[in-house]
């Protein structure tokens, strides 16, 4: 309510007036960085109006006072938005935005030969956008004011985050545009300067740009939010009622015009060899910007020609994010201690002096192996500095030494850390031979054979495979179907419902199909692909245990190497015994009834790679359908595949398939569709 007791048409007058006139130096100062008054000048206005507020009562709703945030909210409420704010497909380097491109030619080229009587789509020119890293915001303003501001959500809804918005001084709270509703999309950082300034009181300071202004936005006390300084920039407009735009470039003058932040860094081109030059330009500026970017965005100006091309189920196809290569730092290696994985392999982790790296703090990186440290020269490198390099989400890996200093030896153990036994060096790797006494192989491998996709014994988890290691002498995976509920009853954390859980659990899963079964073995140098394909191939487990090296030779991604290593598991006589156990005490591991094949498909008959993450379905639906349709579905990549599926984040996969000519299904539609027919 505007106008309260005491308030008089004068008061409420002069109050619009200053608190247009503050947000007219707000907007100078704070989105085009020109401040056209002094901060006294500024104060001055700021404290007339927050006493005549005092003394009237009344607080106007585009008042720049309600910036400094209220009280503590109970939290958020959930907020759909009026349109969908989607993902963006991955481009990884040039390649792939080249892929991108063709295919959005391709798109235009159809639609035009479709509607030879229409106006023709015109050949594609782009827009680049810095990739913000920071946290996606909604605003939604009806008749010029902002009524709604959401975080991205899921797409289609997300939390209203209004009061905290409205701390954002480069955010405008009333627009000229007051001809209906619009839905302005953006991003919310923080400026690496205003970081650095905020830790040097900070009791608590922030670890990085991002985290902090997501952590700000998404804060149920606004005055957080507004200690943190937080800045946004603005790019699209997903919803608008009452105005149409034909080109990006019209889009982003109405942003402006309606004093929204749009960052200058916004390029014009008409050729996809002009885009990546301006791609390579950015790259390297990158570390000369006052906030964080985690790539660039590549879009088609034309708006018809979007409105044409669509959407797939998550992306636009006239859209492209180019994300950056690896990001690189240099910082110190403090130590290497070895650690003992499930097959006995014994893996050097490296603990380095913690540093900022792609939007993270690193303090673990990864070394292969003794040799890995040797041809990185780093033998001698303990307390030396280090290059390191962290791409995507992957772990950190240490590059080699930053200068020719030289440090403490990284000395390679001659024993298990775990168990004390003596290791053997087997190829590039050392290993721990003690496979029932070493407690961290013994306990990874317990909890593989208990996984999701192998015997799925549910709620089974690493702690618990420690548990029955120390108390129940489970040493070995056939010693879970021995287990009883009074052993168990005895465990910390296990009362009588746990109990008969687990036990329930592990009786259910003697019923695992084989291929299942296979994988919960962990064969050295197989996946689910290839236990899938000796499943299927073999149909038993009493043939493929009997099977010689020459039988195994020659099937799909069964080389020499990996036949040797399934050979010599089947023959290892621990296994032999546990084998043995596992079947004697009811685990069944029998071949799955597959129903009758199609030989009328695409597939039919045809070898086929699956690569990336498919939105519509899981990768084992995916597989079980293309099997049904008669294809063979393969780990890798060879002369020999057919058809690559290619979902979202594919990788190398996806880049050798093109070099060798194979076709590519990368649109899920089209997937979907073949899938059906």
């Amino acid at each position: 309510m505007e106008q309260g007791r005491g308030a008089e048409p004068a008061q409420l007058a002069r109050m619009r007036e200053l608190a247009s006139l503050i947000e007219e130096h707000n907007y100078n100062y704070y989105t085009l960085d020109t401040p056209t008054v002094s901060d006294k000048e500024y104060d001055a206005l700021y404290d007339e109006l927050t006493g005549l507020e005092t003394l009237t009562g009344v607080i106007l709703p585009e008042s720049p006072t309600l910036r400094v945030g209220g009280d503590i909210l109970k939290g958020f409420e959930p907020h759909r938005h009026r349109s969908r704010l989607w993902s963006l497909d991955k481009a990884q380097d040039n390649e792939d935005l080249l892929a991108w491109n063709a295919r959005v030619r391709k798109a235009i080229t159809d639609y035009n030969a479709k509607n030879p009587d229409g106006v023709a789509l015109p050949d594609p020119s782009y827009v680049v956008e810095l990739k913000f890293d920071g946290l996606t915001l909604n605003l939604t303003y009806d008749d010029g004011r902002l009524v709604q501001a959401a975080t991205r959500g899921n797409g289609v809804v997300g939390e209203g985050i209004l009061a905290q918005v409205k701390t954002i001084k480069s955010i405008p709270l009333t627009i000229p545009f007051s001809e209906g509703i619009i839905e302005v999309q953006g991003e919310g950082i923080m400026n690496l300067s205003v970081l650095e300034g905020y830790n040097r009181t900070a009791a608590e300071p922030l670890k990085n740009a991002r985290n902090a202004a997501a952590g700000a936005l998404r804060n149920q006390n606004p005055r957080i939010t507004a200690e943190r300084k937080l800045n946004a920039f603005f790019y699209n407009i997903g919803y608008a009622d009452g105005v149409q735009f034909d080109t990006h470039q019209e889009m982003m003058q109405f942003l402006r015009d309606n004093r929204f932040k749009v960052n200058p860094y916004v390029t014009y081109w008409n050729t996809i060899e002009e885009v990546e030059a301006e791609l390579a330009r950015i790259t390297a500026m990158r570390s000369e910007l006052d906030f964080l970017i985690d790539g660039a965005v590549v879009k088609l100006t034309d708006m018809r020609t979007r409105d044409a091309l669509g959407y797939t189920d998550k992306f636009p196809r006239w859209a492209v994010a180019f994300k950056f290569e690896a990001e690189e730092t240099t910082t110190v290696l403090e130590s290497v201690s070895w650690e003992v994985g499930r097959t006995g392999k014994i893996t050097p982790v490296a603990r380095v002096e913690p540093v900022e790296l792609a939007g993270v703090t690193v303090s673990n990186c990864t070394l292969n192996n003794i040799g890995d440290i040797e041809r990185k020269n780093l033998k001698h490198a303990l307390g030396t500095r280090v290059f390191i390099r962290r791409s995507n989400d992957v772990i950190p890996e240490i590059l080699g030494k930053a200068d020719d200093e030289e440090g403490a030896e990284i000395a390679a153990p001659d024993a298990c850390p775990a168990c004390g036994t003596p290791l053997e060096q087997r190829g590039a790797h050392l290993f721990c031979n003690n496979k029932l006494g070493c407690r961290p192989q013994t306990v990874g491998r317990i909890t593989h054979f208990a996984s999701r996709d192998a015997m799925d014994i549910e709620s089974f988890s690493i702690m618990t495979a420690e548990q029955l290691f120390d108390h129940c002498n489970v040493h070995d995976p056939a010693d879970l179907y021995e287990l009883e509920y009074d052993r168990l009853i005895g465990l910390e954390r296990f009362g009588d419902k746990k109990a008969r859980k687990l036990l329930e659990a592990i009786e259910k899963s003697k019923d695992r199909d084989l291929a299942a079964f296979l994988f919960a073995l962990g064969i050295p140098n197989t996946g689910k692909a290839t236990t899938k394909m000796l499943a299927d191939h073999f149909g038993a487990l009493a043939p493929l245990r009997e099977a010689a090296v020459e039988d195994l030779v020659g099937l799909p991604d069964v080389g020499a190497i990996v036949a040797e290593s399934i050979y010599t598991y089947f023959r290892d006589p621990l296994v032999v015994l546990s084998l043995d156990r596992l079947l004697a005490l009811g685990v069944k591991a029998q071949a799955e009834q597959a129903a009758p094949t199609r030989t009328d498909s695409i597939f039919s008959g045809k070898t086929v790679v699956l690569t990336g993450t498919l939105s519509s379905m899981s990768r084992d639906e995916a597989v079980k359908k293309l099997e049904a349709l008669g294809a063979k579905i393969s780990g890798s990549v060879s002369k020999k595949t057919d058809i690559v599926v290619a979902g979202e984040s594919a990788g190398s996969k996806l880049t050798k398939a093109r070099d060798l000519g194979i076709r590519v299904i990368d649109d899920e539609e089209e997937l979907v569709r073949l899938l059906n027919e």
